[in-house]
């Protein structure tokens, strides 16, 4: 049986539209699992049903100074300013090994402006081993970039349609939860074609040091990740899934077999597994095989049937 039959056999496979056909509901977050190489060792990524890389800027940046990350309670707050090795190295250095994976790769995107977005798009829409783009409209560690495109239905609308007319491939658009409404920054995305929206990017925050009475993180706030900011996500899942029609992918703060079925029930079609990473690196892999096993039960529900299913009367 080949992979591509696998996926399609599999009672957790998920098809969110446009190509984007995953042998399991679970993929990995962009920023927790850098380009998947350094990862590969200690989880079986053939398992999961894609991985997102960290994001891709035109040029290379080096980020926020440190410190950029500091332990919470039930989290983790970081200012990493989205670091990354750039374009040119990406194909260079990075592509190679993603194209030897037995996964779905999704190219997580970043830019100050729309033409830096388009860059990446074009010049990566060249390339094989691509299955779809994660725009990332909303990182509230980096001052006077993404975030203001991510936080305006207009600008939202705006790049999504401009690079709709770019690529074939599916267009995933990451929202942030540091909005009056979530729900209209989604419907903008789906309106301009984006085939389906991720949430919850991270939600800002802070912490302190009573004694040094200074800051733990050098940019003073940051983006706060982790269990933590689960029951904000669930109701953002939640909340977007009854707005759009296009498949929602869920995240923030799933740690185990539970959280990630509780994300499908209110209304997630899949999922991204992100700081948890960190703890154990192959949560991704382990999740994967259960919600497999839980949708291989005798009597068990399709998984179309499950996704959405929450009982509210």
């Amino acid at each position: 049986m080949t992979s591509a039959e696998a996926t399609l056999n599999s009672p957790a496979a998920v098809n969110l539209g446009r190509g984007l056909e995953l042998r399991s509901p679970v993929m990995l977050a962009s920023g927790t699992v850098s380009y998947g190489e350094e990862l590969s060792g200690l989880c079986d990524l053939g398992k999961i049903g894609g991985l997102v890389t960290k994001a891709i800027s035109p040029e290379p940046r080096t980020g926020n100074p440190p410190q950029r990350i500091a332990e919470t309670s039930c989290g983790m707050i970081n200012a990493i300013g989205l670091a990354n090795v750039g374009l040119e190295r990406f194909v260079s250095d990075k592509m190679p090994f993603l194209n030897t994976l037995d996964t779905k790769v999704i190219v997580n995107i970043a830019g100050k402006s729309i033409d830096d977005y388009c860059l990446v798009v074009e010049k990566l829409d060249r390339l094989e081993g691509i299955a779809a783009y994660e725009l990332n409209l909303s990182c509230p560690n980096v001052k006077g970039e993404c975030m203001i495109m991510g936080v305006s239905p207009d600008a939202t609308r705006e790049i999504v349609s401009t690079l709709r007319k770019l690529t074939n491939r599916h267009l995933m658009v990451k929202l942030t939860p540091n909005v009056t409404s979530i729900s209209t920054i989604a419907l903008a995305a789906e309106e301009a074609g984006a085939d389906s929206v991720s949430l919850i990017n991270t939600v800002v925050g802070m912490a302190v040091d009573h004694r040094t009475r200074k800051p733990l993180i050098k940019n003073v706030t940051g983006g706060l990740s982790g269990p933590a900011i689960k029951p904000i996500a669930l109701a953002k899942v939640w909340e977007v899934s009854r707005a759009v029609k296009i498949p929602v992918v869920g995240m923030g703060g799933i740690a185990s077999f539970a959280d990630a079925m509780e994300f499908l029930l209110v209304g997630a079609s899949a999922i991204q597994i992100g700081t948890m990473n960190f703890v154990y690196p192959d949560i991704g892999e382990k999740i994967a095989i259960a919600i497999e096993e839980y949708f291989s039960q005798p009597g068990a529900p399709k998984m179309s049937e499950y996704v959405g299913s929450l009982i509210t009367a």
